[in-house]
């Protein structure tokens, strides 16, 4: 099952539900059927009155979750070409509703975001009420290399990032370290990797009857003062001036072209940046564009409601693909983009990422009245 699910018992009696991804050799991707044993195990402990807390981690040095399972995805997307392979809605319809469920969790939800925390994995992390990063930690949303784009309601969390920040991490996929998604709020404390078990520890010795929120605050605020000394040094905030400089632009075709420039930029993490995006699939640069700027005024619930249509449509058109078969399959890294020219990507084509592709009822439509 690549997962696995524990319940520890403190000292007044109380549990704490420890769900582990356990796919090391795939640094712990999320596939189908780890995303329902995930939900219905989180949904059950909700409902749980004896536990009182949650622990969400991945096995393994590198990673806590490096993202959805995609090969299989695509698979699906090459025996259906233009449609929607029923895979796919499955797939999608399970993860955004774990995603949201997490947003909307009852209970402590603690998420231990170590090593590589992309895309699927951002999911899983900025959903948690309380979000570790380490000094391991390196987080992004990378789908502009595999023609994708940022989902798991990441229309929600770039959207919401100080200036230009949002846009620039979508359209290149930098990796933040622990320092950077403390600055951006896109975690809330900074643990050493080899902290885990004491946190463990001190969360069963804790008195879950009274102020608990105040202790576990304490808590985590002193497991903090003896990580603070290893934090990395901020990256991205420091640029925030420099880059919403470059990105004060009409449209997603200028902002390709000033990013761009800066692949020979003596700013190495910019130049890194502008090579990514510079090789990534314009389509993506366009949706990431347009998700941000719709997503400002939308609810959590409207966020995954978009992003399930987006996805399915992805699947639909040659990008997605493609890129996932030069990122991840063959691993040529050439991928050949149906439309290598951010300037003709169609308009009509983008809008049409925005159109249902079922009939009548959004599949998510409930997720408005949870």
């Amino acid at each position: 099952m690549n997962l696995h699910f524990e319940e520890l018992t403190g000292t007044d009696g109380a549990r704490i539900g420890v769900a582990t991804l356990d796919a090391e050799k795939s640094l712990n991707a999320l596939s189908l059927p780890m995303i329902h044993a995930l939900n219905d195990k989180l949904s059950a402990w909700a409902k749980d009155a004896q536990i009182v807390c949650v622990l969400l981690r991945g096995n393994g040095a590198k990673a806590f979750c490096a993202g959805g399972e995609v090969r299989s995805l695509v698979q699906a997307c090459r025996m259906h070409p233009g449609e929607v392979p029923p895979l796919a809605a499955q797939f999608f319809n399970a993860e955004y509703r774990l995603d949201y469920s997490l947003h909307t969790y009852p209970k402590p939800l603690i998420c231990w975001g170590h090593g590589y925390v992309l895309g699927g994995g951002m999911g899983l992390l900025q959903g948690a009420s309380i979000r570790i990063v380490t000094p391991s930690s390196r987080l992004a949303m990378p789908e502009i290399s595999i023609g994708l784009y940022p989902d798991v309601g990441a229309s929600w969390f770039l959207s919401r990032l100080p200036g230009k920040l949002g846009l620039f991490l979508g359209l290149t996929g930098a990796q933040m370290n622990g320092r950077d998604a403390l600055d951006l709020d896109l975690a809330d404390r900074f643990l050493l990797d080899e902290q885990q078990q004491e946190l463990i520890d001190r969360l069963l010795q804790l008195n879950w009857q009274e102020q608990t929120a105040m202790q576990l605050n304490s808590l985590l605020k002193a497991l903090q003062q003896e990580a603070v000394a290893q934090m990395p040094e901020a990256q991205w905030l420091p640029r925030r001036q420099a880059i919403d400089d470059l990105l004060d632009v009409s449209d997603v075709s200028c902002a390709w072209k000033a990013l761009s420039l800066q692949r020979d930029s003596n700013d190495l993490l910019i130049a890194r940046a502008a090579k990514t995006m510079s090789e990534g699939s314009p389509l993506t640069a366009h949706l990431v564009w347009e998700q941000i700027v719709r997503a400002r005024h939308l609810s959590l619930a409207e966020v995954f409601q978009m992003e399930y249509t987006l996805s399915l449509n992805c699947c639909r058109h040659p990008e997605f693909s493609e890129g996932v078969r030069a990122r991840l399959i063959d691993k040529d890294h050439k991928p050949h983009w149906h439309w290598p020219d951010i300037t003709r990507v169609p308009e009509a084509v983008v809008e049409a990422h925005f159109h249902k592709v079922w009939e009548g009822r959004h599949p998510l439509a409930d997720l408005s009245g949870y």
